[in-house]
């Protein structure tokens, strides 16, 4: 179980690394100038490929999550109140992920309608997100 929890961890950091960092590219594309068509380019390819390195890592991070919890039985004893708002929150940061490839998808259409102010708000959520999931496991407050 140790092996198991080991590379869970790695693997949550390093696809909250992609999740950190590719908000910041989405910061430098609504700066871009519209003559600048090259380095539009540049950070769209940068921008989809930590997208794709980032849902590789989302999978086994999840996948071993869940044999944790459901084979190990982490966190399904009665009053395990920190497991529920955790997995609520692994939720949510699935759900930033899922919105961040919607935000690339609307860059490469051109579509993108929000500020480079809105995009550094934005990159704020999987830090906090990250923040509460680790004390949540880690002091178990409920």
């Amino acid at each position: 179980m140790l092996w198991i929890k080991a590379f869970h961890i790695v693997m949550v950091a390093s696809w909250f690394a992609g999740l950190f960092y590719l908000p910041r590219i989405f910061v430098n594309l609504a700066m871009v100038s519209p003559e600048s068509v090259a380095e539009f380019e540049r950070l769209m390819l940068m921008a989809r490929k930590l997208l794709r390195f980032t849902t590789l890592l989302a999978v086994p991070a999840l996948g071993l999550g869940l044999v944790l919890w459901l084979y190990y039985g982490i966190g399904l004893a009665p009053g395990n109140g920190w497991m529920h708002a955790k997995l609520s929150l692994v939720v949510l940061a699935m759900a930033y992920h899922w919105h961040c490839a919607k935000v690339l998808r609307q860059f490469a259409a051109q579509q993108n309608k929000r500020s480079h102010v809105w995009y550094r708000w934005f990159n704020e959520a999987p830090v906090i997100l990250l923040l509460l999931i680790v004390v949540l496991v880690v002091v178990k407050p409920f």
